[in-house]
C-alpha cells in the first residue's frame, strides 16, 4: 500500500516515547505529513516524562495509543492481547521470529517488546494499513512483530544510537523484513545499505528544518571579544547529558581556556549525567560560568540561540558505540546565524564545512578544541563570517521539505505539484 500506487492509508507511527522534547524532528515530520494528508496514529512504548512540550506537539492531530511500558503493570491487557493475537494468521511467524531473537538476546527487554507487540496487534484499529517505526532498535522490534501478526507492511526511520548499538544480525534481519527504510545521514545510509538485501530500499532523508519555525534572527550588535568583564562571550550548547554528547570533554576543554578570557556557557538539555557534570564543573572551578537550564520547550531554545555568540558541541563515540548522526541542534543554531564549533564525527561533517561554515576538530582532543573556542571568543568577526555562511547553507540545502517529499512518496501521497495541477 504505499509507493506501489494504491494510495495512502492510515499509518501507525511506532515511537519509543511521545511527546519528547529531544525528538522535535519526529514531531516536525509527523505534523508535515499530516499537512500533506497522511492519516496517522501515534503508538508510544512509553508515557511522556518531560515537563513540557513543544508548540508543534499541540498542532499534531494524530491520536496516541500508549502500550504498556512494563508488562507487569497491565497484565490483563497483555493477556487479552495474547488471546486475540494468537488467533491471527501471522502469529506463528511472529512468534518464531521473536524466539529466534530471544535465543540470541535473552533479555527482559526482548520479552517486553513481544508483549507490547501482542497488545498492539490486538488493539490496532482495522483501518491501519502500514506500520512505521522511528528507530531501528526497540520500536522496530515491536513494529516488526505486530506487523507480522496482522499481515501488514512496515517501514522504519533509523537515526543514530539505533544504528550503531545493535548487532549486525538484528539490523540485517529487520531491514530484510521492512518494506523500506530511511536514515538521516549518508554515513548511516551506507552502513545500512551494506546490510540490506536490496540496498536501494535504504534511502537518505535529512531531517532538515521547518524554516517557518526558525525565521532569521536579528543582526547581533556589540559583539564582545572576551576581554570585558562586563560583557562575557555567550557560548551555548544544546543536547542531552549523555555520554555521546561529550559534555565531560567540554568541561575539561573549558578549563584549559586562559583565565583572563571572559565567557559564559548556557547548557540546555536534560539527561542522566547532569548531576555528575555539575559536580565536575564545580571541581574544575567553572560553576559560576555555567548556566544549567535543563530541558526546555522550543521557544525557549530558539531565544537562547538568538542570545548566544556561538554554539559548541563536543560529541564523540561513546564506549557502547553510541554516537550522533547529524544533530538537529546544529541545524537550528546555524539557522540563527550562530557560528558552530563541533567535533568531526562523520554525520556532523555532512553539515559543517571546516573553516567555511563552521569549525571542526577531532573528537576527544582537548587542546585543538580549546584553541578553536579561544579563537572564536577572541574574534567576533570570524564568528560573524562563519555564522553567515552556515546560515546560508542551511537555508539553501537543509529545508525539511526535501525529506518530507521523499517520505510522502513512500507513503503513497500525491506530490504537491500534481495536487496543484
Amino acid at each position: 500500500m504505499t509507493a506501489a500506487g494504491l494510495g495512502p492509508g492510515r499509518v501507525a507511527f511506532v515511537l519509543k516515547g511521545y511527546p519528547r522534547l529531544s525528538e522535535t524532528f519526529i514531531a516536525q515530520e509527523i505534523r508535515a505529513l499530516e499537512q500533506r494528508g497522511l492519516n496517522i496514529l501515534i503508538v508510544s512504548l512509553r508515557h511522556p516524562t518531560d515537563p513540557a512540550t513543544h508548540p508543534v506537539h499541540q498542532q499534531i492531530k494524530a491520536p496516541v495509543l500508549y502500550l504498556p511500558e512494563y508488562l507487569k503493570d497491565e497484565p490483563r491487557r497483555v493477556w487479552r492481547g495474547w488471546r486475540l493475537a494468537r488467533r491471527m494468521a501471522g502469529y506463528g511467524a511472529a512468534r518464531r521470529a521473536w524466539l529466534k531473537d530471544l535465543l540470541r538476546d535473552p533479555t527482559p527487554n526482548r520479552i517486553r517488546r513481544f508483549g507490547q507487540a501482542l497488545v498492539l496487534a490486538a488493539e490496532l484499529p482495522a483501518d491501519i494499513g502500514q506500520l512505521h517505526a522511528h528507530f531501528l532498535h526497540t520500536p522496530a522490534s515491536v513494529a516488526r512483530y505486530a506487523a507480522a501478526m496482522r499481515g501488514l507492511d512496515w517501514s522504519v526511520s533509523a537515526h543514530a544510537k539505533d544504528i550503531w548499538t545493535i548487532p549486525d544480525w538484528e539490523k540485517r534481519e529487520k531491514l530484510a523484513a521492512a518494506r523500506w527504510a530511511v536514515t538521516c545521514t549518508e554515513t548511516g545510509r551506507a552502513h545500512l545499505a551494506r546490510l540490506m538485501p536490496a540496498p536501494e530500499k535504504v534511502m537518505l532523508s535529512y531531517h532538515g528544518l521547518d524554516l517557518d519555525r526558525f525565521a532569521p534572527a536579528a543582526a547581533r550588535v556589540g559583539a564582545s571579544d572576551g576581554s570585558d568583564p562586563a560583557r562575557p562571550v555567550a557560548l551555548l550548547s544544546v543536547g542531552r547529558a549523555v555520554a555521546k554528547k561529550g559534555y565531560d570533554d567540554l568541561l575539561a576543554i573549558l578549563a584549559l581556556l586562559p583565565r583572563e578570557l571572559v565567557w559564559r556557557l548556557v547548557h540546555i538539555g536534560g539527561g542522566a549525567l547532569t548531576g555528575k557534570l555539575k559536580r565536575e564543573a564545580a571541581r574544575l572551578g567553572l560553576s559560576e560560568r555555567i548556566d544549567w537550564r535543563g530541558a526546555q520547550p522550543q521557544p525557549a531554545v530558539l531565544q537562547a540561540y538568538r542570545e548566544a555568540d556561538f554554539f559548541v558541541l563536543a560529541a564523540k563515540v561513546a564506549k557502547d558505540g553510541d554516537r550522533d548522526g547529524l544533530p538537529n541542534v546544529l541545524l537550528e543554531a546555524q539557522s540563527q546565524g550562530l557560528a558552530c564549533v563541533a567535533t568531526a564525527l562523520p554525520g556532523i561533517a555532512e553539515l559543517i564545512e571546516d573553516g567555511r561554515t563552521g569549525l571542526l576538530v577531532a573528537p576527544e582532543q582537548p587542546e585543538p578544541l580549546a584553541a578553536a573556542l579561544e579563537m572564536l571568543i577572541r574574534r567576533p568577526e570570524l564568528r560573524s563570517q562563519l555564522g553567515a555562511a552556515g546560515e546560508a547553507r542551511v537555508r539553501r540545502e537543509f529545508d525539511m521539505h526535501a525529506g518530507i517529499d521523499l517520505l510522502a512518496d513512500r507513503f503513497g501521497l500525491t506530490p504537491l505539484r500534481a495536487a496543484a495541477e
